[in-house]
């Protein structure tokens, strides 16, 4: 059971669930378990179904959702919160939640997870980069190539009521950001959002994983949602290569994961016999495939907030294979912590594992250097003396407001 810690100030946390959950509601889950933030959920499962609201109504509720404002108002009457960590707000929570938190005249913690509200979809390339600096550019070119839920049509809408939001002013009363990589808080500088306003705290890690009991079996593996840009389709174009050219000699890829690549995935595991694919499994056996794994893959297109996936390589003491993208890059150390590729880089992700393959040596030192930085740099103690001090920023810049 984990440990609960109370913080000195009452907070509350409003998080709008994704139709598939990944780091991010991890990670709220882990705030809301280890520090007893109340948690207001939305779920966009709900718009879903035979009785989901109608696509119109739908359009309407998320820039006003009646009911999800209801929520709020009575979480903020029933605890009385000092400040909200607004971690997602769309599409069922609706943009009038920061309307209502300023009516309210509490100040909005805002956690960096993606590009969002200078992004539609929140996933960039980097050659998106570019347009950072003018999201009317930026939603644009995410509406040309239908980047939120597969629909030109979906994401032009979504991106009217983001813009709404901006020409409103209403994430100009965000009191404070937190990003969770320097290159998230540099990005966010670009598009505007004052520097003194914007903090880098990466998330804690509480080691979990009995380091001596681990083994070295004949298999990578991928934890992640089944998505091209997760960088999926590059993962079984390097095993269809293993195959190619040693047969059934070759390192196994172990898949876990879910989203909408899921067919294509079972596809070409029928095809390539090295590649097993698991779909969602239980903690247990997830855990037990880390400590047993030569290492894990990060193959990512798009740009990483950060990479929670290679906190959990490094608790079990293994290495990590990652592209070059956004945070990811700092937290996998090249040569050190794991070897590093650029996106979508067949060719040298192809050598890395081969590499890690020829060499357990190398495997067992690159792990045990991801054990001691994670020890070094996810301290829960130090990130909740930052945590607290960013509380507190965002709290008396809005009482001197008032």
């Amino acid at each position: 059971m984990t440990q609960k810690r109370f913080l000195s100030r009452r907070l509350i946390q409003i998080f709008n669930r994704y139709l598939e959950p990944g780091g991010e509601e991890a990670w709220v889950a882990n705030l809301e378990e280890s520090f007893n933030f109340p948690t207001c959920y939305f779920n966009s499962s709900d718009w879903t179904g035979p009785n989901a609201p109608s696509v119109l109504s739908q359009a309407l509720r998320m820039i006003y959702n009646t009911d999800s404002l209801r929520m709020i108002r009575q979480f903020q009457q029933r605890e009385n919160p000092e400040a909200w960590i607004i971690h997602n707000a769309f599409p069922t929570g609706s943009a009038a939640i920061y309307h209502e938190a300023e009516k309210n005249r509490v100040p909005i913690i805002q956690y960096v997870h993606n590009f969002r509200p200078f992004s539609i979809s929140g996933y960039l390339q980097a050659n998106d980069l570019t347009k950072l600096d003018s999201w009317p550019q930026m939603f644009l070119s995410e509406i040309g190539r239908a980047s939120w839920r597969n629909s030109r049509l979906r994401t032009a809408w979504f991106g009217a009521v983001l813009s709404i939001t901006h020409l409103f002013h209403w994430f100009d009363r965000i009191s404070a950001w937190i990003a969770v990589s320097d290159f998230m808080r540099h990005q966010f500088i670009r598009a505007g959002v004052p520097s003194k306003k914007i903090f880098t705290l990466r998330h804690f890690w509480r080691p979990v994983a009995d380091i001596t009991a681990t083994t070295d079996q004949d298999y990578y593996l991928f934890i992640g949602r089944l998505v091209e840009l997760k960088g999926v389709v590059v993962l079984l174009n390097v095993w269809d290569r293993i195959f190619l050219e040693q047969k059934l000699s070759g390192p196994k890829l172990v898949i876990i994961g879910e989203g909408e690549l899921e067919s294509l995935v079972r596809s070409r595991a029928k095809e390539n016999p090295l590649v097993d694919f698991r779909s969602s499994v239980p903690k247990e056996e997830k855990q037990q495939l880390l400590s047993g794994m030569r290492a894990l893959i990060a193959p990512s297109l798009c740009l990483e907030s950060l990479g929670l996936v290679a906190y959990e390589a490094y608790d079990f003491a293994k290495p990590v294979l990652a592209a070059r993208a956004g945070g990811l890059g700092e937290i996998v150390l090249h040569d050190q912590t794991g070897l590093v590729h650029e996106s979508g880089d067949v060719a040298t992700l192809f050598e890395h594992v081969m590499t890690l393959e020829h060499d357990s040596e190398k495997r067992r030192q690159l792990g045990k250097a991801g054990r001691e930085w994670l020890l070094a740099n996810a301290d829960e103690d130090v990130w909740r003396e930052k945590f607290e001090k960013i509380v507190d920023f965002a709290i008396e810049s809005v009482s001197d407001l008032n």
